[in-house]
């Protein structure tokens, strides 16, 4: 990922050159930029869980009542 510098995160990416246009006709014309180009706004990079952190270790399996239910329940699954 690229970092900017301090030049370039202060100019302005989109700029009015004549008239003056509402906010609300601005904000259609960047949603219909954005749109159009495929850009998102960028997120933080997700850290990888390993299995040890993982949620889903902290929940017990599912039990099935019935024949040999006791017998499979302290085997490992």
């Amino acid at each position: 990922m690229q970092r900017m510098s301090d030049a370039s995160a202060s100019r302005p990416v989109l700029s009015v050159v004549r008239g003056e246009p509402a906010a609300e006709e601005l904000a259609a014309l960047v949603l219909a930029l954005a749109a159009r180009t495929g850009w998102t706004e960028p997120t933080a990079p997700s850290a990888a869980l390993s299995q040890w952190a993982a949620k889903s270790r902290q929940m017990r399996p599912q039990l099935f009542p019935g024949p040999g239910a006791w017998r499979a329940s302290a085997l490992p699954g």
